[in-house]
């Protein structure tokens, strides 16, 4: 071999070695930023699954509060109407 063909193989091999450095590096990055958003998630999905029990229990409480209010009122008239 000329030196030419050796300067451009020892040239090859530090970009492959900083490509390979460099992807490396990148993946263990993504594995860390997949891991956190895993957690954010999880911590999310338990959030509204707590406002979704929250909402539900007022639901199920606010329904009969209102129609009993609505036949007060409904009585409260009819009772008016009658004196």
């Amino acid at each position: 071999m000329n030196t030419a063909s050796e300067i451009l193989v020892i040239i090859l091999s530090v970009f492959l070695a900083l490509f390979l450095i460099l992807g490396i590096v990148l993946t263990i990055y993504l594995i860390k930023i997949t891991r956190q958003i895993k957690h954010i998630t999880q911590t999310a999905e338990k959030t509204v699954d707590g406002i979704e029990n929250v909402v539900s229990h007022i639901s199920s409480f606010s329904s009969p509060l209102m129609v009993a209010n609505m036949i007060h009122k409904y009585i409260k008239k009819f009772t008016k109407g009658k004196k």
